[in-house]
Parts: C-alpha cells; sequence; structure tokens
C-alpha cells in the first residue's frame, strides 16, 4: 500500500509491500508523487519490480570513482582509462544521478566532442568507458533496474584504416633528423620500429635480460604479452638490422640490463611529430611505421603465418589490415 504525506513544500511517497523492501522517494508535488506509486504498485503486482534506489542516489562522478578503484587497474592500459575517467569527471554530465542520465545526453557529448575536432577512436573510447560503467553497476553492483542509455545512441565507428607507407627518401631523411636531435634515442627507436614491428608501448618497454643478440631473440616474459590483435610473441626474431641497432646501444650505454631505449616514449613521439613537421612529411603517424614492418616482411618474402609470428597477430584479417605490398616488390615477382 501507498502511504502519501507532505513534508514542508514536498511530497514523500511511501510503498511498503510483502517481500519487497519499503521503497521510498520524496516529489514536488502531490500528483507526481502518487503517479510514482501507482507505478511502483502496479510492477510490484506484475512482480517485474526492480529497485531502482541505488542508481537514482548515485551519481555518475561517484560511479565513476568506484570504476577507478575497482576496474581500471585490471585493464591492459590503466593509464589511459584513469586519463578518461578524469576527464570524465570534470564534464558536466558527472554531477547527475546515473538514472536520470539518458541516450540524449551521451549524444550530444558525442556531437560536441566531434564538432571540438576530436578523432573518432577517441570519442567512441571515451564512451566505450561509461557503456562498460553502466553494465558493471547493472550486473554487478547491486543496480540492476538501471537502464543502460549508452545503448540507444550511434557510437562514433572508430579509427579508419590506415594505408600509410614511407616514401621514397623519407626513410633517410626523418633518420637523419633524428640523430641530429638531442635525443640519443630517437633514431634507434625509429629503427627497431621498423624491424620488429613492435607497437610503441612494447618498443619502449623492451628490457636487456630479454634480449640474446648471438641468438637473434628476444624472449618476452608472459606478464608482458596479452591475448588478442595486441599480444606480442613469446619469442621474438630479429633481423641482423635491429642487432646492429641493439649491439651499438649496448656498446654506447654499457648496459646489460634495464630498459633498452631509456627515455620515454612521448619524448620520442614529440621528437617524431617536430621531424615530420620540419620535413614537411604530411599524414605519417608513429604507429604507421608498424604498417610498414609488416609489409616489408612480406616483401622479404615471409609467408603470412611467419609475419603474424613476429607482428603478433592471431586473425589473417587483422594481418591483412596492416599489410601494404608496394606494386614493384610484387611485378618483380612476376614473368
Amino acid at each position: 500500500m501507498a502511504y502519501i504525506s507532505q513534508r514542508g513544500a514536498f511530497w514523500r511517497a511511501e510503498v511498503r509491500r510483502r517481500g519487497y523492501k519499503p521503497v521510498y522517494r520524496t516529489f514536488d508535488s502531490k500528483l507526481t508523487a502518487q503517479q510514482w506509486a501507482r507505478r511502483i504498485e502496479s510492477e510490484m503486482d506484475a512482480s517485474v519490480y526492480v529497485d531502482r534506489t541505488e542508481g537514482e542516489r548515485t551519481t555518475l562522478s561517484e560511479g565513476l570513482d568506484r570504476y577507478l578503484r575497482e576496474v581500471v587497474p585490471t585493464k591492459t592500459s590503466p593509464d589511459q582509462e584513469k586519463s578518461r575517467v578524469l576527464r570524465w569527471k570534470q564534464h558536466p554530465l558527472a554531477y547527475r544521478m546515473m538514472a536520470s542520465l539518458r541516450g540524449a545526453d551521451f549524444a550530444r557529448y558525442r556531437d560536441e566532442r566531434r564538432a571540438a575536432g576530436k578523432a573518432e577512436n577517441t570519442i567512441r573510447l571515451e564512451l566505450q568507458l561509461i557503456n562498460h560503467l553502466y553494465e558493471m553497476a547493472r550486473k554487478e553492483w547491486g543496480m540492476e533496474g538501471l537502464m543502460n542509455p549508452l545503448k540507444n545512441i550511434r557510437k562514433p565507428s572508430g579509427s579508419k584504416a590506415r594505408e600509410r607507407r614511407l616514401q621514397s627518401g623519407e626513410y633517410e631523411a626523418i633518420r637523419a633528423y633524428l640523430i641530429g636531435s638531442g635525443n640519443p634515442y630517437g633514431a634507434a627507436a625509429f629503427d627497431l620500429a621498423i624491424e620488429t614491428s613492435l607497437r610503441q608501448g612494447k618498443l619502449f618497454a623492451l628490457r636487456w635480460e630479454w634480449i640474446d643478440l648471438d641468438a637473434r631473440l628476444v624472449r618476452i616474459p608472459s606478464i608482458f604479452r596479452q591475448a588478442g590483435n595486441k599480444g606480442v610473441p613469446a619469442i621474438l626474431p630479429l633481423s641482423r638490422r635491429a642487432c646492429n641497432v641493439l649491439a651499438q646501444l649496448q656498446a654506447r650505454d654499457g648496459r646489460i640490463e634495464g630498459r633498452v631505449l631509456d627515455t620515454t616514449a612521448n619524448a620520442v613521439v614529440c621528437l617524431w611529430k617536430r621531424a615530420t613537421r620540419a620535413l614537411k612529411i604530411h599524414n605519417l603517424r608513429w604507429h604507421d611505421l608498424r604498417h610498414e614492418a609488416t609489409s616489408r616482411l612480406f616483401e622479404k618474402g615471409l609467408n603470412p603465418m611467419e609475419v603474424a609470428s613476429i607482428t603478433g597477430h592471431k586473425s589473417m584479417q587483422m594481418l591483412a589490415r596492416y599489410t601494404h605490398l608496394k606494386p614493384e616488390a610484387i611485378l618483380a615477382k612476376l614473368d
């Protein structure tokens, strides 16, 4: 049975029904309190009532705080996810109750980010975080009645497939610029990215303890590997060019342990961006070097399985996305 009572300028509705926890809510008018009470009672009568109290009392900011504590540490890239959480906490939507947010709110956020010139994949990852937050709240945090507003909007498509490779003269020009810079690891990182096909994060995490130059192998511990197409092989074979670069680094630094590239990824990538701007090389990103590396492996004559064993791709579809063979290389094999 529902009880409606006035509390000062507000009206308090209370629904008590056997088998359910008492439900309370305060409204601005008696009519809205009665309407809410009737809806709750009808749901209880039909045995479809789900308690929404937790979602109605939890702000998006509070939900993000819990997500930061419990979920982010389990991510493969916790620092990136943490930065997205902190960005969301500064947005006006963070002050709203989770149950009050609708798909239209996040559709407006999507459009605002697009208007600000943000990449589609950046927006997709930001919205995916909120989607995961709502699913965690519904499935594990006792908010079963909470609707996920991200289910009701069109998501950004994500990043477009890229086909950019180094053009004639670009490798030499970039390498000369990096050698002349103040960072002694810039040119080495550039060469190793092409010769190993490692992603930025894994390249700058390489340690001397993993490398056997005599055997031309890198043995990567399991804790530094991950499943899926972002994984790396347990044993990475090295080209002679990669071994020469590593041998020169070892001779110069005199180290046999610790990180191979004793600098940050950000320092080298910022240097890389300055180089491409200064040399007027357009539409070339650091990650394009992985496309370059994969394509070069095929052009050397390796078969798809051999290439995948180096690049770490688990599907032929993704391997094909990173492969852009030059017509000249194909023509040389034709009669």
